[in-house]
């Protein structure tokens, strides 16, 4: 899987470089002087301590650099605060992020526990503006891994994954901020991203057949395509596309202000977006306008279809939040990706796709609303919930009739019932072919890729046994049926990407002690995405949003108050499903 691209000046890597030495030392002596006054200690991981880690043939020095290192390991975990959701005195987001970033350089297990710890930290973070800076180097970090090393390379590594995976998490993060205007003192940032960027844009012919890694990589490219155009040609924060005229009355309980602060050049915001937000902010708040909003957000569907699809992407992040409290907003999440999915399949879209080349786009959307379903399998508030996104509305009377995917063949048009698990695995089993529209095959591929994933996260669950018995079964009937090499490749990704070359499909009755491992789904950041935007769309007086004014020492460290505490730890003990 080779490519050409342009050659590596550098050959160690951006993380060796005096700038972000430098931007190391004077966040850690900033941030740490305005918390303590006490001076902060030299950076303990260096690039000197990193080459020697890995081209070391003393085996003495070795162990020693390796106690070395675990002691740096377990001092990372504190300061990102992975047992405490990044609360407490002791956490410091930013100097873990970029600490990570350096033990990731290490080779064999340092550099997976390192990029773990990354990933959980950027799961679960809360967002401040004081972090801007770290995750400009997090990102130029892992853009250059993927674009300078990885992507260099014949073959798919599980670390190439596992990059993706953060870059992902990454651009998201930078993203809501985008849409605060923070990222206006952050131009020369964005711009030091821009020659990555544009090798990465290269790479469609090398991640097509992994749709798990290109859908990350199109949503880097997207948001930063958008923030490039926003950001470095005008100052920007968000606005609401169109007209709001009418909504007060409707949200009135929400104490929706006309009044936001954007200017002409700011980031429109899509309707569809903004009610799914809303939606978000009545379940929190227990409002009875909760059916009016939904009302409001079916009507806006069609924005579903929009080319630019980002604001679709984050709507279904935010209504895939409400759906693991409310049975009603999982109903409203998969009748808008039914119609949807009917909609951009049917005949007449379908020939002008082929002629303008309408909704190439369309693929991004269907595969990370199959990762929001996955979620919201795994961790629903309910069991009801969770049998409902598998089974469907349709299927709760009889669910093994449900895992049968295309035993017997119909000569009419397969019709998409329902976007649940079961349905959507119905519908793409009975339209893929080889020459099959790229939504069918992906979609495919989505499922049964984040079904051996479910199947994993599973382990050891006795309380969940029975929905792990179902995905068995699912795979087990897919395994058999399909013929598709596609979809064989998509059970040896997630293999790999697991790092457990066991057989799904026969390792069923292996009973394995829980919390081994590292969780293989992004668990909490769509719940802070919601939170966030629903502070920034909706600001109310007890709760505020992210700063719109770049904030001084002191108001770095505040974060955020004491009393947030309290949804955060009922979040946990609804979420977790051990």
């Amino acid at each position: 899987m080779s490519s050409n691209k342009r050659p590596v000046i550098n050959k160690f890597g951006i993380v060796s470089s005096s700038y972000y030495e430098k931007l190391f030392r004077c966040n850690s002596q900033n941030l740490n002087k305005s918390r303590s006054g006490k001076p902060t200690p030299s950076f303990s991981v260096t690039r000197e301590y990193i080459l020697r880690f890995n081209h070391t043939q003393n085996l003495r020095e070795k162990e020693q650099l390796k106690e070395r290192i675990t002691k740096n390991i377990l001092r990372c975990k504190r300061r990102l605060g992975l047992k405490t959701l990044g609360s407490g005195k002791h956490v410091n987001i930013p100097d873990g992020w970029i600490e990570a970033t350096y033990l990731a350089q290490c080779k064999g297990d340092v550099q997976e526990e390192a990029l773990n710890m990354l990933y959980d930290s950027l799961d679960h973070a809360s967002f401040d503006y004081y972090q801007l800076p770290a995750l400009f180097f997090v990102a130029e970090s892992v853009l250059y891994r993927l674009c300078c090393d990885a992507f260099q390379k014949a073959y798919l590594y599980s670390v190439e994954m596992k990059l993706a995976k953060i870059g992902y998490l990454v651009f998201l993060r930078l993203f809501v901020f985008f849409l605060h205007g923070h990222l206006g003192d952050f131009k020369e940032h964005l711009l030091r991203l821009r020659q990555y960027l544009n090798v990465l844009y290269l790479s469609e012919d090398t991640y097509y057949k992994y749709p798990n890694i290109f859908s990350n990589v199109a949503f880097i490219l997207k948001t930063s395509e958008i923030m490039y155009e926003r950001v470095l040609l005008s100052e920007s924060t968000f606005s609401p596309s169109g007209n709001t005229e009418g909504y007060e009355n409707v949200y009135s309980d929400m104490e929706f202000q006309k009044r936001l602060p954007f200017n002409q050049g700011g980031y429109e915001v899509n309707h569809l977006l903004w009610h799914c937000v809303a939606a978000w902010s009545c379940i929190q708040n227990n409002s009875p306008k909760l059916n009016n909003v939904l009302e409001h957000l079916y009507f806006h569907k069609t924005q579903l279809q929009n080319k630019c699809w980002l604001d679709s992407a984050l709507a279904l992040l935010v209504l895939g939040e409400a759906a693991k409290l409310n049975m009603v907003c999982l109903k409203a999440l998969m009748d808008l990706v039914r119609d949807f999915i009917s909609s951009i399949m049917s005949p007449q879209n379908q020939e002008e796709s082929y002629k303008v080349n309408d909704f190439s786009w369309a693929w991004n959307i269907v595969y990370i609303y199959i990762t929001v379903l996955a979620e919201i399998c795994l961790y629903a508030a309910t069991s009801d919930l969770r049998k409902t996104v598998f089974i469907g509305f349709c299927g709760c009377k009889g669910s093994q009739e449900n895992i049968l995917l295309k035993d017997t063949k119909s000569e009419d048009e397969p019709i998409l019932r329902e976007a649940s698990v079961l349905g959507l695995l119905k519908y793409f089993s009975s339209k893929i072919s080889e020459n099959c529209n790229q939504v069918i095959w992906t979609g495919y591929y989505g499922l049964v890729y984040n079904l051996v994933r479910m199947s994993w996260e599973l382990r050891g669950d006795e309380e969940q046994d029975g929905l792990r018995n179902i995905i068995w079964q699912t795979l087990q009937k897919t395994k058999h049926s399909e013929k598709d090499e596609r979809i064989h490749t998509a059970v040896k990704i997630a293999q790999a990407e697991l790092n457990n070359p066991t057989d799904p499909f026969t390792s069923y009755g292996t009973k394995v002690p829980p919390n081994v491992g590292d969780e293989t789904f992004s668990k909490y950041i769509g719940w802070r995405i919601a939170n966030t935007l629903s502070k920034l769309f909706f600001p109310s007086i007890d709760a505020r949003a992210l700063p719109l004014k770049k904030p001084s020492i002191k108001q770095v460290q505040m974060k955020y108050p004491k009393k947030k505490e309290a949804p955060m730890k009922k979040r946990v003990l609804r979420f977790t499903v051990r």
